[in-house]
């Protein structure tokens, strides 16, 4: 057995000493798809990017095998008002390897446009993105992260509020990161599609309730105490303490 792309070891992320996750321990197989399920509020989006380093981890470790990482964010965090074409959107996902002030070169320029064509987006390349429908520009985002090339990639909701088209489009292209051996994890909400598309999935509700195989992980028994866990967790209880004494995680006593 390959060792896992990424591994997580007692993991607690915080916010003003309110931890959104906690304790969370698990592996992510490489070169496999991976979901991340649980109710509203359960901590998934945090943990995503705690793997990316986006917010610090206040305890545990994080280990990453990934020459190159990329991530699609929530569409809602990104400010679509920003006057810039479809074409140059997409180029940005080589932003690491140009910089800021040297030009793209000739390949750069080809695999946006190969990017742009593959994601059902030929003809598009000058269009402002604030003039794209929600599945369009999910499109270029996708089409971004094509262009990086990289070994993991990180898709926080990346079908919320997308057509239905455009999700089957778009998952051929998660399908396709898998032949490559890339590994793909995603935070969704869709539990049918979880259990037709992606063989790996962790259910959270602040804390881990189940990783491995989403057969055995998405059983109603688990679903059932993930759930359960989300409508008793109480931001205004104390916080926890560990055996030293120490604040560690806040939830319902």
């Amino acid at each position: 057995m390959s060792a896992p792309a990424l591994r997580l070891t007692d993991v607690t992320v915080s916010y003003d000493r309110h931890p959104a996750v906690h304790h969370v321990s698990a592996e992510i197989p490489a070169a496999e798809l991976t979901a991340v399920v649980g109710p509203n509020g359960a901590g998934k989006s945090t943990l995503l990017k705690a793997m990316l380093g986006l917010v610090p981890h206040r305890e545990g470790r994080i280990e990453c095998r990934a020459r190159r990482v990329a991530y699609l964010p929530q569409q809602a965090e990104i400010d679509r008002s920003f006057p810039i074409s479809v074409f140059d959107t997409v180029l940005l996902g080589r932003w690491s390897r140009f910089g800021g002030f040297a030009p793209a070169v000739k390949g750069d320029m080809h695999d946006a446009a190969h990017a742009i064509e593959a994601v059902g987006l030929a003809g598009f390349e000058q269009r402002p993105i604030d003039t794209l429908s929600v599945g369009q520009f999910q499109r270029v985002l996708f089409a971004r992260v094509l262009i990086q090339d990289a070994d993991l990639v990180l898709l926080d909701e990346p079908f919320a509020a997308v057509d239905s088209g455009t999700v089957a489009d778009l998952m051929d292209v998660v399908k396709r990161w898998r032949t490559e051996n890339r590994t793909v994890v995603a935070v969704l909400h869709d539990l049918d599609q979880v259990r037709r598309e992606f063989p790996h999935a962790l259910l959270m509700a602040r804390q881990l309730i189940d990783s491995g195989h989403t057969e055995r992980v998405l059983s109603a028994r688990n679903l059932l105490r993930a759930r359960a866990m989300a409508e008793a967790w109480d931001e205004r209880a104390g916080a926890c303490e560990t055996e030293t004494g120490e604040p560690a995680h806040r939830h319902a006593h």
